[in-house]
């Protein structure tokens, strides 16, 4: 039975993410030929080339995209497993902001793992809208950010994954059968409620904001009520509320890209760079 080396999985992982050999060398403290000679190996272990060039751009190939789901688990529980059998002697306080949209779903079990694999650090998590995050006073009251993009694009280093935009409304409640489309959404500035608009305007889809309410929790509220519907990444939809299939009145509405940002000033933080590789290995 051949095993997978933990550190020709992680140069897998970081070169998938920062497409580049190089990015991915000066991440883990390695030059970029001994990267390079990892993906080799890797590739004569697994039988399977797994990156090729498009271009410019460094993709994964098919055999590629599978490994890289079985190598952020094994990352992930690697970690993990060594952080809370090893008394971690990293500390410090990290100022995290994320998006509002995150806050109930999604980021409480990520941040609960981390919080237990490094106790001695401390989090200090902070919801926003990621336009308000990415402000030059977000990014000056931040150590990291968490943050919605809506254009993505595969060059983008910061880049951490993409993530389907769905309609979401009641479980139990069916919609109102009118013409207009009822609208439940965060504050002008939101990503998803702009995306929303933009998408019904496109389709000729008339629509009309019932509510504007600026946390998820709220939002979801409403929607359980049968009242309209909303916009979410469809990693962080509620189990109580359903995603409804693209149709005329509800077309197709892309995706959107979820980034990492951190301040040069932190670059050399320990405790930061953990972060950022927990964050990368939970969402990917």
């Amino acid at each position: 039975m051949k095993n997978l080396p933990m550190d020709l999985l992680r140069a897998f992982v970081s070169v998938a993410q920062l497409s580049s050999f190089t990015k991915a060398g000066e991440l883990l403290g390695r030059s970029q030929p001994a990267i390079s000679l990892q993906m080799q190996r890797l590739e004569e272990l697994v039988d399977e080339q797994l990156l090729q060039r498009n271009g410019r751009n460094l993709e994964l190939t098919e055999a590629g995209e599978n490994l890289y789901g079985y190598a952020n688990q094994i990352l992930s529980l690697n970690d993990l497993a060594i952080s809370q059998l090893s008394k971690s002697t990293v500390e410090g306080k990290i100022r995290l902001g994320i998006p509002s949209e995150f806050a109930t779903v999604l980021m409480p079990r990520i941040v609960s793992r981390f919080a237990k694999a490094y106790p001695n650090v401390t989090l200090e998590v902070n919801c926003e809208l990621s336009k308000s995050l990415l402000s030059k006073s977000g990014k000056a009251s931040h150590d990291l950010i968490l943050a919605l993009e809506d254009n993505p694009s595969s060059t983008n280093s910061n880049l951490v994954k993409t993530d389907e935009l769905v309609w979401v409304s009641s479980a139990d409640k069916p919609l109102l059968k009118t013409d207009v489309v009822p609208l439940i959404v965060a504050a002008q500035g939101c990503i998803y409620r702009n995306r929303a608009i933009r998408t019904l305007d496109q389709a000729n889809q008339s629509w009309q904001v019932v509510y504007t309410i600026p946390d998820l929790t709220g939002i979801q509220y409403a929607i359980q009520e049968g009242l309209g519907v909303t916009v979410l990444a469809k990693s962080t939809v509620p189990e109580n509320l359903k995603i409804l299939p693209p149709s005329a009145r509800f077309p197709a509405l892309g995706e959107v890209g979820i980034s990492l940002i951190s301040s040069a000033r932190n670059r050399k933080n320990q405790a930061v760079h953990l972060l950022i590789e927990f964050l990368q290995t939970s969402l990917a």
